[in-house]
């Protein structure tokens, strides 16, 4: 199978002194191979470009919390992890039924958390939250890492079944500063539009800007995309009232790239830009980009009729990058992919 080839890139990069040392310098690192420690708790890759944990208990999916380190800057992420799944969800209220619904399924809108947008849960709960434990599985292969892990829903709405099955992939490619990932969801119930909520890349803690010095939607502002400069989150606002990206709506964007500039809290020095990049815009129906005591980077993906016995997902790449320039040329050589295939033989993105 192909890997993610690096040639565009370092094509991309002759004549920057920098950048063309930090491609000599993977090539050199991807003779190796990453690294893996499991304990009952976590299983945690180290490559020569970043480290991440996978948790097992509590707070899990994704990359977990503060554990996704950029060597080269000693940067890790600032918020609750990366690529963090909740409910499977659709468009729509709950409310001529939530009296029959788990608790933990009631979505109530019109506030400054979710908006005035009614949507509603098919199924949970919420994984990150609700389901405790996950019992991920390494697979290893020549200079990578892949970690994959699932969750089958356990509660319902009235009238739908239970049991869709989330699976989501993390491959850690050697001489890298990205993981690349998917998240599926082979669907039980019917719906004229089920989409799937995760955080991409994940939502950013501070206080006034301390961790960050701004943000980069590349789908809204135009064919540059917008940069946000950390002021614009100093105070809480609603997710549809600024920044909000819904599917027809808005022009389909040639890259769908959320990121943020982080900054040393301690020294204010500059560091990398952490990105998610969903690799085909078109699978994204909405996307948040808000603050509520924190920066909340809500995603959902799908949106599309489905049948029960069907499937949805989508692929991304989440890293660290030393510029807008470098995430476009790396999403330009990817872009259209919306699933991964894993062996220990090799890993490949699929297009549709």
């Amino acid at each position: 199978m192909n890997r993610l080839p690096v040639l565009a890139l370092r094509n991309w990069a002759i004549g920057t002194c920098f950048l063309s040392v930090a491609c000599c310098a993977s090539t050199q690192a991807e003779a190796a191979d990453p690294r893996v420690t499991e304990t009952d708790t976590e299983i945690r890759i180290e490559t020569s470009q970043v480290e991440a944990a996978v948790i097992k208990q509590g707070y899990v999916s994704g990359v977990g919390r503060q554990s996704f380190l950029d060597k080269r800057t000693g940067f890790r992420d600032p918020g609750f992890g990366l690529d963090i799944v909740d409910w499977i969800m659709e468009p729509g209220s709950d409310e001529a039924y939530r009296d029959q619904l788990d608790p933990e399924l009631v979505y109530r809108f019109g506030n400054d958390y979710h908006g005035n947008i009614p949507k509603r849960s098919i199924e949970g709960p919420q994984i990150c939250t609700q389901a405790k434990q996950l019992q991920p599985k390494v697979v290893s292969g020549d200079g990578f890492v892949a970690v994959t892990q699932s969750f089958q829903y356990q509660t319902a709405a009235p009238d739908r079944k239970t049991g869709s099955t989330w699976t989501q992939w993390l491959v850690f490619p050697e001489g890298k500063r990205y993981f690349v990932s998917m998240d599926r969801i082979d669907a039980v119930n019917d719906s004229p539009a089920m989409f799937l909520r995760i955080d991409m890349p994940g939502h950013v803690r501070h206080n006034r800007g301390d961790t960050f010095s701004e943000v980069y939607l590349s789908y809204l502002g135009g064919e540059n995309g917008l940069r946000i400069a950390a002021e614009e989150f100093f105070e809480n606002f609603a997710p549809d009232e600024r920044f909000l990206y819904q599917r027809g709506k808005q022009p389909t964007p040639k890259r769908f790239i959320r990121a943020v500039r982080l900054r040393d809290p301690a020294t204010g020095n500059a560091g990398p830009w952490l990105a998610g990049m969903t690799l085909d815009p078109e699978v994204t129906c909405e996307a948040w980009c808000h603050q509520r005591g924190y920066i909340c980077m809500i995603q959902e993906f799908g949106g599309r009729p489905i049948k029960a016995g069907e499937h949805f997902q989508a692929a991304f790449i989440v890293g660290y990058f030393d510029s807008i320039d470098e995430m476009h040329a790396v999403y330009d050589q990817h872009q259209g992919a919306t699933g991964l295939k894993v062996s220990e033989d090799g890993w490949e993105l699929l297009r549709p």
